[in-house]
């Protein structure tokens, strides 16, 4: 087994793949945050609110007012950088860095694709994404044709654990028995054009539950078989190109149809390279050396060991719901950092009574006075998020004079069709609850049973 393992560390492979990954990946990157600064985003989500959801153990991270439109000119910058892999090593750093901050500053606006984002630019950081067309290798003369196979195989790994993942989570009763939620969403894209009328048929919306969950499955497997390949990315394109006609997921799916071709042959990059060269007068030829590019026994080491313990971690996190008692859809521990992309449908109600223990005085909250819209959606659903809201509220209240402040919430939630339920313990004062890893035992118990992984 080990000599096997040192056969394969000691494999090289072509680095166009992964130049053109590196430009892919940066320019899309470039594209988000524009887009993200042009609709107004960051402005709404990260300077208006009074109040921001922070992550368990991040709570220093804040956005910082008006500077935040600094990080996010910093993040695009670097991503320019490493499109063109100019100071790779320090702009993907930077890009990393950057990128993550914008994404733990509150936890409100928490998607998978920003958590994918996330890991896969920490991945990028001990890849020679630069070796091969790039600025570095043109400005220190010192291209490399040829890399390491775990390089590129590092990436494929990465992409086949997202899909893979997503759909064995679709393996359950309420996606594959009742198609929830798609039962639900569908039938309001009534207005799409020519696909608007069979959005209202029942069949249809099995018929998205299943093969949803089979492309998520198989699409790993048929990309690194060369057979299936050019099938494989035709369905990528066209269920990535479907999704983003009928949910509002926002770069996601051009971000995955680029990220899948790492997958083609060597001869296909370079053809893409070629014909970016053409567009930007670029010799590519200066670039073709036949060099190797290799790291120092002990860079290796590290490096390997590195990555290994990443893609452990990448293994094992999504399953810590294991670890918690009741019906993960209901709970949500464990729910995050795991692709359950797309399974559910909450909506809630939270109505947060402050009580003067000492003389049982009580008042109500009005939580358009704290939150924004989207905020109260959130938060009304999530127990961490209706925890931190009202040790909030137990400190404003404090601050502004009131004694002896208990918080208690009467909170109701609706999953998948569902009745409404209560959510939350009102007998609970919630300003004496901590937030931790351990299970919250104020939820109320969910009523129903979802089978499947």
């Amino acid at each position: 087994m080990n000599s096997r393992l040192k056969e394969y560390f000691n494999k090289n492979t072509e680095a166009a793949p992964i130049a053109v990954f590196r430009i892919f990946f940066g320019v899309m990157m470039l594209l988000s945050i524009v887009r993200f600064w042009s609709y107004g985003w960051i402005d709404k989500l990260y300077i208006q609110p009074k109040f921001f959801f922070s992550y368990y153990g991040f709570d220093f991270i804040k956005p910082i007012g008006g500077y935040t439109y600094l990080v996010f000119i910093i993040c695009g910058l670097s991503a320019i950088f490493v499109a063109i892999g100019f100071k790779y090593r320090i702009a993907i750093i930077t890009f990393f860095l950057s990128f993550t901050y914008i994404e733990l500053m509150d936890k409100t606006t928490y998607l998978n694709h920003y958590y994918f984002i996330s890991i896969l630019s920490f991945l990028m950081i001990f890849l020679p994404a630069n070796a091969y067309y790039s600025v570095d290798a043109k400005k220190n003369d010192n291209s490399f044709q040829f890399i390491p196979r775990w390089s590129i195989d590092a990436i494929k790994l990465l992409l086949g654990i997202v899909y893979f993942y997503a759909g064995i989570a679709k393996l359950n009763s309420d996606w594959l028995i009742k198609a929830m939620p798609l039962k639900i969403w569908l039938p309001s894209k009534y207005d799409v054009p020519l696909l608007g009328d069979l959005m209202q048929q029942e069949w249809i919306h099995y018929l998205f539950s299943y093969t949803g969950a089979l492309y998520d499955i198989t699409i790993p497997f048929l990309l690194l078989y060369r057979r299936t390949r050019m099938v494989a990315f035709i369905l990528v394109v066209v269920f990535h190109a479907l999704t983003r006609v009928l949910f509002p997921i926002g770069m996601f799916p051009y971000i995955m149809i680029i990220s899948t071709l790492i997958f083609f042959s060597a001869n296909f990059h370079h053809k893409v390279l070629a014909a970016i060269s053409n567009v930007f007068r670029i010799n590519k030829e200066v670039f073709d050396t036949e060099k190797t590019f290799s790291l120092a026994s002990i860079q290796h080491k590290i490096i390997i060991n590195t990555l290994s313990l990443f893609f452990i971690i990448q293994l094992l996190l999504p399953f810590r719901y294991l670890l918690y008692p009741g019906e993960l859809f209901w709970t949500e521990e464990g729910y995050r950092f795991s692709w359950r992309v797309m399974l559910m449908e909450k909506a809630g109600y939270a109505n947060f009574k402050i009580v003067d223990s000492g003389t049982g005085k009580r008042f109500y909250i009005d939580n358009d006075d704290f939150l924004t819209p989207f905020q109260q959606k959130q938060m009304a659903t999530q127990p961490d998020f209706i925890l931190q809201y009202a040790q909030y509220l137990k400190k404003h209240f404090e601050r502004e004079g009131h004694q002896n402040v208990q918080v208690f919430v009467e909170s109701y939630v609706a999953l998948n069709g569902r009745l409404s339920s209560p959510y939350i313990d009102p007998n609970i004062d919630l300003g004496t609850q901590k937030e931790s890893l351990k299970h919250k035992t104020w939820i109320i118990p969910f009523k129903d049973e979802i089978k499947g992984l």
